[in-house]
């Protein structure tokens, strides 16, 4: 199998992009810039020269676990250009789920993305460096482990289970 070309994320034009949207097949690297490409509408292309060998299957973005990077997808625009200005650590690990009923849907992660609550709580600097440490470790779930002791993150993980909860 012959390697992809490695292209720019076209959202925050720093880091290579892992995805492209099942729209209009722009390159993002993250669920964070996803989310700001959703934010205005977009269309699939009229010619399928950037992507010959598109599969007829629908492409779903999928990163890590919810735990921790979906969070990031809150971070609003200007945060966003603070983090993409400091240098991106990029740790490839495979995604590992014991169980479906962990994996959230697109509904439960829309959820998490609208709540106020949850954005309020990730204009926390300190909260926004502890997700940033837990999603670039090389040992994520030691690094979880030891956030979980800080009162701010078990408070902000609440929030989450319980917006995913009410919309399930």
């Amino acid at each position: 199998m012959c390697p992809r070309p490695t292209r720019t994320c076209e959202i925050c034009e720093k880091v290579v992009s892992k995805y492209t949207c099942p729209s209009c097949l722009i390159p993002y690297c993250s669920l964070s810039c996803f989310k700001i490409h959703k934010e205005t509408p977009c269309a699939k292309p009229s010619s399928t020269e950037e992507n010959p060998a598109a599969s007829p299957t629908k492409e779903v973005p999928v990163e890590k676990p919810v735990c921790v990077e979906e969070a990031n997808v809150v971070i609003e625009k200007t945060q966003l250009k603070a983090i993409a200005a400091t240098p991106v650590i990029s740790v490839a690990r495979p995604i590992n789920v014991e169980e479906e009923k962990f994996v959230v849907d697109k509904t439960q992660l829309e959820a998490i993305a609208s709540s106020s609550e949850i954005r309020e709580a990730l204009k926390d600097e300190a909260l926004q460096k502890l997700i940033f440490n837990i999603d670039t470790s090389s040992n994520p779930l030691k690094e979880l482990d030891e956030a979980m002791g800080v009162e701010a993150f078990r408070i902000f993980t609440d929030k989450i289970l319980s917006n995913i909860s009410e919309s399930k």
